[in-house]
């Protein structure tokens, strides 16, 4: 249970990993976005043969998002696509939209996501300037909260099926409100039992091997 700084990709905690435990077979569970810190599930040694049997698990995340802009990345490292004037919003306005995005629903990928079309990773096509049609996949949101309204900032708490982009359910939202939106800050606190506050971060996990107790 790896505790996955903001910036490094999910393959890049892979490779820190088999270099700090100086194992050859690691894999993770579940891409999470570099932009995105948090609970990354990786299989060791012989546990990678059950890596899938974790990918299904439900996963809660606290993510912040800005109204009034709406980027290509759909966060804070896109271009602005879109820029509007946020209304004055109501806690009461914000849950009532907030309610719609409850339960089964039906989400676009989007470009920048590690899915293959033709057998090229999307976002390679976009940075490529290209666009592909993608097929809507369904997804299931079974809370879905606002903590704190601060200015023209929402923060929210997201717990969900796999699958589920964020990035896309924040600029969803945002257009919902009438004003578009992209995330700001990203982190997911729990995969299955697999919590935040018992996540591992890097520099500890060095520790362990340093001292030998990594077993413990």
């Amino acid at each position: 249970n790896l505790d996955k700084l903001r910036g490094m990709t999910s393959h890049d905690a892979v490779a820190a990993v088999r270099r700090i435990i100086d194992i050859r077979a690691v894999g993770h569970t579940g891409t999470l976005d570099p932009e995105a810190s948090g609970v990354l599930v990786l299989c060791l040694g012989n546990a990678t043969k059950f890596a899938r049997f974790f990918e299904t698990l439900e996963k809660t995340y606290w993510t912040v998002i800005q109204l009034g802009l709406c980027t290509d990345t759909q966060d804070a490292t896109g271009t602005v696509t879109r820029q509007c004037e946020v209304p004055p919003l109501t806690r009461i306005q914000i849950r009532n939209v907030l309610d719609r995005f409850h339960g089964s629903l039906q989400q676009i990928p989007p470009m920048y996501s590690a899915i293959k079309y033709r057998g090229q990773r999307l976002y390679r096509l976009a940075r490529q300037g290209q666009t592909v049609a993608r097929q809507a996949r369904s997804i299931f949101v079974r809370h879905l909260e606002l903590l704190e309204q601060r200015e023209t900032r929402l923060t929210l708490s997201i717990t969900c099926s796999k699958g589920t982009y964020i990035r896309t359910l924040g600029e969803d939202i945002g257009l919902a409100l009438g004003c578009g939106a992209h995330v700001v800050h990203l982190q997911r606190c729990r995969v299955g039992p697999f919590t935040l506050q018992s996540a591992c971060a890097l520099d500890a996990l060095r520790q362990h091997v340093h001292t030998g107790t990594l077993s413990h």
